[in-house]
């Protein structure tokens, strides 16, 4: 790796411009019981979530190992960023609907727009992945905030499905899930194709872009300038990985003018490649860019790539201008575009795509559980899964990772032994990841269909289907759903945003 860590200068918000914004398991090594702490998904199913209660951080540590499972820490009452929290580990709260049916349905007609990829310009429509909402709550309404293929993001009363702002219109589509504050500022932290990194403030009538960073402000880069990943934002830094193959972090100063207007003064106080020379010989390519959402525990940053690089950086000084530096560092062979879950023991849980065919993904196959304290042989346990690999964040519920695959074979595996429990099959792809409320496992596939799943009554075995709602025909439901009070948020490429729930 080219590791010369270059900090850029101050990256400053005019006030001018701040003012007018008013399935064979595979053991390698023993691994100690990795059962994390009661949580909701502990509870059988059908009762309700435990009280929400973020775990806060301890001193000198970004993010105590202990809180998987559990809220976003800060003040905010909410599903805030991708997963939930910085462990990606927490899935909403409950009850899950019985029987639910569609509540409400926006907008009126289909959030599409024309946009290119490597097959040209073509429409795209609703959300996909990851495109798992923010629901929170604030001045005593329940927001949802999302952004989607229509290239603007959305602010609505999550009860009615109704505008409470316009929507923020940008220069191309929102593929990644948004993260809101979770200190009680008004602020989403957000990625757009159109090259932006962005904050935006929702305080007003009508939603401001305090500021953005454009993918290519930073040298070197590979691959192009999308933002996929859902940034995480603590003690005021914010923590975000670009197509763009860099990793950023950004000091946000934020704060209120004496009329009571939040505003912020951002610093890309640190920026580095994702990659490094041994990848690209490795590869023979270029594709490394990060389209994962970064994970942290402790005081380690971890993420992966589309080149298979997953990294873990030590981020402890980072506070006092101590630049991070690598600690971990692994090569799955396949591209690694699903994030990093982390459990309360600091291992993690990695999923990869089948399509390089290299020799070391052949080895160490497409699901595997990673030992960051044993660098130089850090695999646990692998599974292979032919039928194309994982483009879905594993799932943790007690002991059993769920991890769903792009062929639809949806697997349940032993976190201490790795080994299959169970394989379930669904009849069309599923791409997006499992959320797990009371027991419950909810899954969108690419039938249209949002489907639940009993894990608690008969667990370990395979869970049984509980019900099934139809969200539109030949469409994807590839976007994360929200569970959140009872009701669940979620997007299919049919071109809508839904709210499901019992009458």
């Amino acid at each position: 790796m080219s590791s010369v860590m270059r900090r850029l200068a101050p990256v400053l918000v005019s006030l001018t411009a701040l003012l007018a914004a008013c399935s064979t398991g595979t053991s390698a090594t023993s691994a100690p019981s990795s059962s994390p702490p009661s949580t909701a998904a502990d509870k059988p199913a059908g009762t309700t979530s435990p009280p929400f209660a973020p775990a806060q951080p301890k001193p000198g540590m970004w993010v105590d190992p202990a809180s998987v499972g559990r809220p976003y820490p800060g003040s905010v009452r909410g599903l805030l960023t991708f997963r939930g929290n910085p462990t990606r580990t927490w899935y909403g709260t409950g009850p899950v609907p019985k029987h639910p049916e569609v509540l409400w349905r926006y907008p009126g007609a289909p959030m599409c727009s024309i946009s290119s990829d490597e097959k040209g310009p073509h429409q795209w429509c609703g959300q996909g992945w990851t495109g798992e909402p923010a629901v929170f709550e604030r001045d005593g309404r329940t927001w949802e905030i999302f952004g989607a293929y229509d290239a603007a993001y959305h602010f609505l009363d999550a009860n009615t499905g109704k505008d409470i702002l316009p929507e923020l219109q940008t220069g191309d589509l929102i593929k990644g899930s948004v993260s809101v504050d979770p200190d009680g500022y008004p602020f989403v932290y957000s990625g757009s194709r159109d090259n932006y990194l962005r904050v935006i403030s929702f305080q007003g009538k009508t939603p401001q872009v305090l500021w953005s960073l454009n993918a290519n402000a930073v040298h070197p880069t590979l691959w192009n300038d999308d933002w996929d990943g859902s940034p995480l934002q603590l003690g005021d830094y914010l923590f975000e990985g670009g197509e763009n193959s860099q990793i950023h972090i950004i000091k946000l100063n934020r704060g209120y003018l004496p009329n009571g207007q939040a505003i912020v003064r951002p610093e890309l106080v640190f920026h580095a490649p994702g990659w490094d020379d041994q990848l690209l010989r490795d590869l023979g390519d270029t594709n490394v860019s990060i389209e994962n959402s970064v994970a942290i525990s402790g005081n380690t940053l971890y993420f992966g790539n589309s080149g298979g690089l997953v990294q873990g950086w030590d981020i402890a000084g980072l506070k006092k201008g101590i630049p991070p530096h690598r600690v971990f560092r692994f090569w799955t062979g396949e591209d690694t575009d699903a994030s990093v879950v982390i459990d309360e023991q600091g291992y993690l849980y990695i999923g990869s795509e089948l399509e390089r065919f290299t020799a070391q993904g052949q080895r160490v196959h497409q699901i595997m559980k990673l030992d960051p304290r044993n660098p130089a042989n850090p695999v646990v346990w692998s599974v292979k899964d032919s039928g194309g690999g994982t483009w879905a964040t594993a799932g943790l519920y007690r002991d059993t990772v769920i991890v769903p695959t792009k062929a639809g074979l949806d697997y349940g595996i032993d976190r201490n032994t790795g080994k299959v429990l169970w394989v379930k099959r669904l009849p069309g792809e599923t791409v997006a990841s499992p959320v797990i409320v009371d027991g419950i496992w909810i899954q969108g596939d690419c039938t249209g269909s949002l489907r639940a799943y009993d894990l608690a009554t008969d667990y370990p075995k395979e869970p049984k289907e509980l019900w099934s709602v139809k969200l539109g025909s030949g469409v994807c439901v590839e976007s994360t759903p929200a569970v959140w009070n009872g009701r669940i948020y979620v997007s299919s490429r049919g071109g809508y945003s839904f709210a499901l729930g019992d009458r």
